[in-house]
């Protein structure tokens, strides 16, 4: 039986994509200091373990949504000794093959202040006129990456995914879609929304993300993929679905005063559609959403 090892398996990426390895036959065990019921310091795993597995899944970051990524600069210090205890480890005991989960967040803000449509490619980290992702998670998540290709040039088997803005029915309220499904089960109105409302992302089912990440593995490449599906849609527009479908008509408020992140946000899916293609629409994972939310 292939064995694995999750880190951050009580997250979101984390528990789904645990979930989705033991589904497929899988021998896996999560590690998170979250669990409630056994929790485990990741980086304690990192100091102490020698066990190899056929797939370490590095999923374990600390507060990775808006409001800390903009507030609480200080989880960028923890989340780059996790990566680094994560990959000296991955090499000191010859694990097999690892995935990193990096982030949508490494590209550089420019291109994403909304004057042009840009679709963020692969490449687009590459640029030599200054290279500013999102703050000092996307910082993080860079060095991950840069990281993670030191790695893989003294040999370690490394496959790096970037998801969008992931999503699903049981997202924490930190994150829009988790919260714009909590406003609507709580039947709010007025409805906030922070910003303008007119900041555009790339919304892409969770079950997609760990479907495609791990299509990236068993095809095995070894260069950063997106995740994502090359569709952008404004969150005003996503509230209209959420309250078109859960049959109300609250009146929709705009709090500019609360971080928003970049204008637009929307992945060049060339690359992942040639390995793998979303399965789940917005539409119906806003509908899968309002289900859960309102059966609550």
């Amino acid at each position: 039986m292939k064995t694995a090892l999750v880190t951050g398996a009580w997250g979101f990426v984390g528990r789904h994509m645990t979930r989705a390895l033991r589904e497929g036959g899988w021998d896996v065990i999560g590690c998170d200091l979250a669990n409630p019921e056994h929790p485990v310091d990741v980086l304690d795993v990192f100091r102490r373990g020698d066990r190899v597995f056929d797939l370490v899944v590095h999923a374990a970051a600390r507060a990775p949504h808006r409001a800390a990524i903009d507030g609480r600069p200080a989880t960028m210090a923890y989340n780059l000794q996790l990566d680094s205890a994560m990959f000296d480890w991955a090499l000191r005991t010859g694990q097999r093959r690892v995935l990193y989960l990096s982030s949508s967040a490494v590209y550089p803000v420019g291109f994403q202040d909304g004057n042009e449509q840009w679709r963020l490619h692969e490449t687009n980290t590459d640029s030599a006129h200054g290279i500013m992702p999102d703050a000092g998670y996307g910082w993080t998540k860079l060095t991950g990456e840069k990281t993670a290709a030191a790695a893989a040039a003294e040999g370690l088997a490394v496959h790096v995914v970037r998801p969008f803005s992931g999503y699903g029915e049981d997202q924490g309220e930190d994150w829009p879609f988790g919260a714009f499904a909590g406003r609507v089960r709580r039947r709010e109105d007025p409805f906030v929304i922070w910003g303008a409302g007119d900041q555009t992302r790339d919304w892409i089912h969770i079950s997609d993300v760990v479907a495609g990440a791990l299509a990236v593995v068993d095809a095995d490449v070894r260069v950063p993929v997106n995740l994502c599906t090359g569709r952008g849609v404004r969150m005003y527009d996503l509230v209209r679905m959420f309250v078109d479908q859960g049959g109300y008509e609250p009146t929709i408020v705009l709090d500019t005063g609360k971080p928003e992140g970049v204008r637009y946000r929307v992945g060049d899916p060339d690359t992942f559609q040639e390995i793998y293609r979303p399965k789940v629409s917005l539409e119906e994972g806003v509908a899968r959403a309002v289900r859960a939310a309102v059966s609550t």
